[in-house]
C-alpha cells in the first residue's frame, strides 16, 4: 500500500501551468467540488453529454478498444458494451464501478479497483504560494468503463505500473474541461489487488461530438471526434517540423486537428475514416481547432476507396520531373493531390521540361475527370466541353 504526497498545500488550488491537461483540484473527497470557476457548472455532465452523444450517433459503429494509434481494423464492434447490465453485474458490492462513478461523480465511499492502461509523463504545476509542484496521469479500466486519473505528487511515480490492477481508496472525483476525472490526493491511498477482469475493447474515450458542436465550445475543452479525412500538412516553425496535422470532416462540418507526435499519423491518408478521441478543443482568432494530448489515440474506421470524379485544375503547388501537387476543387471543396507528372503533362498537351510549371499554369483553370485515391489522381482526363 502506498500513498500519494503528505503536503496539503499541493491540493488548495492549481494554477494552471502546463499543457495540454492543466486541472484544478477538488475539496470533497469521492464527491465533485461546488460550482465554480472551470468546475462542471459551466460544462455539461457527462451523463448528459453521454444522452447527446447517444442522440447524435445512434448508428455509430465503432468499438471501445483501446489500441494503437491508426490502428486499422476495419470490423469495430460493440462487443463488451461497458453500459450493459452484464458488465455491470461484475463489479462486487463493496468496490464503486468506473461506469457508475462516472455517471454519479462519487464513489459512494467505496473503493475504486482498476487496471492501469496507460501512464503519462511527469507534469508540472504551481501551488498558490508559487511553489512548483509534480503531478502525472493514469487511464484506469475496471469491468465497465475507462476513467482518467491524476496522481498528486511524484512519490507514486515510480510505484504505480502500467498493466498493473490496484485499488484506489478515498479519491476525489471531479469534472474538469467537460470529463470526469478522479484524483489521487494526499488523503487517498492505493494498493495492488487482483481479480479484476478488464475487457480489451475499454479504452479511455472523452465524450463524441459532431464537428459543429464542438466549434461551440470553450477553449480545452474535452472531446471525441469522427470523420473523413480531407488534408494532411506538417506545419513547420523555422527549420524543423514541430507538428502535424490533419483536416476532418463530418456531415455538419470540418475542424483541423494538430498532433505532437507525428507517429500518430502513421498510415493515416486523405479519405480514411477515423475516430480520433481524447482531444482538447484550441480557439485562436475565433477560430476552434483540437489539439492532441498524451491519451489521443486514432482508430481507422475504414481506409479510403477509389474514386471517380469530375474536377477543376485551379493552382500548381509543385512541379518535379517524377510528381507534382496541385490544387484542385471537387465540388466546390479545395483540396491537394500529387499525380505523376508524367501523366499531368500528357493531358495537358505540354513538355516536361525545365519550363514545366509555367507551362501548366498558362493552362489553368483546368477541368478534368478522374479516379482518385487517398491524396493522389490516379487516372486524369480532360473534361468534354458541354453542348449548347
Amino acid at each position: 500500500m502506498f500513498k500519494a504526497s503528505t503536503e496539503s498545500e499541493a491540493m488548495e488550488e492549481i494554477y494552471v501551468n502546463m499543457e495540454p491537461d492543466g486541472q484544478t483540484a477538488s475539496n470533497h473527497t469521492g464527491k465533485r467540488r461546488k460550482p465554480g470557476p472551470e468546475s462542471e457548472e459551466q460544462q455539461e455532465s457527462p451523463s448528459e453529454l453521454k444522452k447527446k452523444t447517444e442522440s447524435d450517433d445512434d448508428d455509430d459503429d465503432v468499438k471501445t478498444g483501446f489500441e494503437s494509434d491508426s490502428d486499422s481494423s476495419g470490423d469495430e464492434t460493440r462487443a463488451d458494451d461497458p453500459g450493459s447490465s452484464q458488465s455491470e453485474k461484475k463489479v462486487p458490492d463493496w468496490r464503486q464501478s468506473i461506469k457508475l462513478l462516472k455517471e454519479s461523480g462519487d464513489t459512494n465511499g467505496k473503493p475504486v479497483g482498476g487496471k492501469v492502461m496507460q501512464k503519462c509523463a511527469l507534469c508540472t504545476y504551481e501551488t498558490k504560494k508559487k511553489q512548483e509542484k509534480k503531478f502525472f496521469h493514469l487511464a484506469v479500466a475496471d469491468e465497465t468503463d475507462c476513467i482518467k486519473v491524476m496522481v498528486y505528487g511524484e512519490e507514486l511515480f515510480n510505484e504505480v505500473e502500467k498493466g498493473r490492477l490496484y485499488l484506489f481508496i478515498n479519491v476525489e472525483v471531479d469534472v474538469v474541461y467537460g470529463e470526469m476525472v478522479m484524483k489521487v490526493t494526499n488523503q487517498s491511498r492505493i494498493s495492488k489487488t487482483n481479480g479484476i477482469k478488464v475487457p480489451k475493447t475499454l479504452e479511455l474515450q472523452s465524450p463524441l461530438f459532431p464537428i459543429e458542436k464542438i466549434q461551440s465550445f470553450k477553449e480545452k475543452t474535452a472531446a471525441s471526434v469522427k470523420g473523413t479525412v480531407i488534408e494532411i500538412k506538417c506545419q513547420k516553425l523555422g527549420t524543423k517540423a514541430n507538428a502535424h496535422e490533419f483536416q476532418l470532416e463530418d456531415e455538419t462540418g470540418s475542424i483541423w486537428i494538430k498532433l505532437w507526435c507525428k507517429e500518430q499519423l502513421r498510415g493515416m491518408s486523405v479519405g480514411d475514416v477515423v475516430r480520433v478521441t481524447n482531444l482538447r478543443t484550441n480557439l485562436y482568432n475565433k477560430t476552434v481547432s483540437l489539439n492532441s494530448t498524451d491519451f489521443t489515440r486514432i482508430h481507422k474506421m475504414k481506409v479510403a476507396a477509389v474514386q471517380s470524379v469530375t474536377m477543376q485544375i485551379v493552382g500548381i503547388i509543385e512541379a518535379g520531373k517524377e510528381q507534382s501537387e496541385l490544387d484542385v476543387l471537387i465540388n466546390d471543396k479545395s483540396r491537394s493531390f500529387f499525380i505523376h507528372s508524367s501523366l499531368l503533362a500528357k493531358v495537358f498537351g505540354v513538355s516536361l521540361d525545365d519550363d514545366f510549371k509555367d507551362r501548366l499554369v498558362k493552362k489553368i483553370p483546368f477541368s478534368a475527370k478522374g479516379e482518385i485515391k487517398q491524396n493522389k489522381i490516379q487516372t486524369l482526363k480532360a473534361a468534354r466541353a458541354t453542348k449548347t
